[in-house]
């Protein structure tokens, strides 16, 4: 066991398989559907969320997790003697990071001995599983929490994510179309690609879907020409379309992902159905540190 536990939250997406052999723990947001408040983790099937929310005429609503939920997590740890590195969503969209700031705050005077760094990642989904993952590389490694920490900053700084999504209408409803706020009206019937950076930013307008899918190949080939050669592949609802451009990366890598996952409740509630995400970071942030 590491003298260093890296935590995230549930929007990272990544197959909890990974996350698991990886020794990332987790802290759950939450979706609310009417008298429901469930907690994400505890939603497996998103193929029966994904279907009931196309039906709906209001929109469920997410919410962060609490002080508590994260010192249910924070506190077995610093028991065991561990520090802690917790990275979470862009504080931009989500106010998640500031619940894990106010917990660490706590476990400092509970346990005096230990420090939590909690790391605003300045984005989501799969930008932030692969930003856990390089911490917890460093971790496995036998590295402190400073150099732990670092490695993890070193990841959101190198991490680059797009998605291309069906429509606006789901940001538009659900309040947190950032400043792609200027692309509505008539542009709700473009496909347009997205990427975020402590908010949601537009990137651009496409009219078809067969080209926004040819801009996720080509963002695929810059991560590639910049060396980010960790790349992963997300979606929502559109397998084929993943599967598709898990082939034509493996044609510009000559490498498998580091993962391919669909996304989830929380995030999908904001973006809808038919989501296509890539991106990446360099492939030699997740290796473990010469220490």
């Amino acid at each position: 066991m590491s003298q260093v536990a890296v935590v995230t939250d549930t929007t990272h997406y990544a197959p909890r398989a990974l996350l698991q052999a990886h020794d990332i723990h987790e802290v759950s947001l939450y979706v609310n559907l009417g008298d429901r408040h469930e907690r994400e983790s505890d939603m497996p099937d998103f193929t029966a969320f994904y279907n009931q929310l196309r039906q709906l005429d209001q929109l469920p609503t997410t919410s962060q997790p609490s002080i508590g939920d994260f010192l249910e997590v924070y506190e077995p740890l610093a028991a065991q003697g561990r520090d802690i590195v917790s990275v979470h969503i862009a504080g931009g969209i989500s106010g998640t990071v500031e619940s894990a700031r106010q917990a660490a705050a706590e476990i400092s005077t509970t346990y005096p001995g230990r420090r939590v760094e909690v790391i605003d990642s300045r984005t989501a989904c799969g930008g932030i599983g692969l930003c856990a993952l390089a911490g917890a590389a460093a971790a496995s490694s036998g590295a402190d929490v400073d150099a732990v920490a670092q490695r993890v900053n070193d990841a959101t700084d190198a991490m680059k994510i797009w998605f291309a999504v069906d429509t606006l209408e789901f940001l538009k409803r659900g309040g947190r179309i950032g400043t792609a706020q200027a692309w509505l009206g008539g542009a709700l019937k473009i496909k347009p690609i997205l990427t975020i950076n402590r908010e949601i930013t537009p990137v651009e307008r496409v009219r078809t879907s067969g080209r926004a899918f040819e801009r996720m190949v080509d963002y695929l080939k810059a991560r590639h020409e910049d060396g980010a050669d960790g790349w992963v592949v997300q979606h929502i609802q559109a397998h084929e379309q993943a599967a598709k451009l898990v082939e034509r990366g493996r044609e510009i890598y000559g490498t498998e992902p580091v993962f391919v996952s669909e996304i989830g409740p929380v995030i999908g509630t904001h973006v809808g159905p038919g989501l296509l995400g890539a991106g990446g970071l360099p492939r030699a942030l997740l290796a473990e540190l010469g220490v």
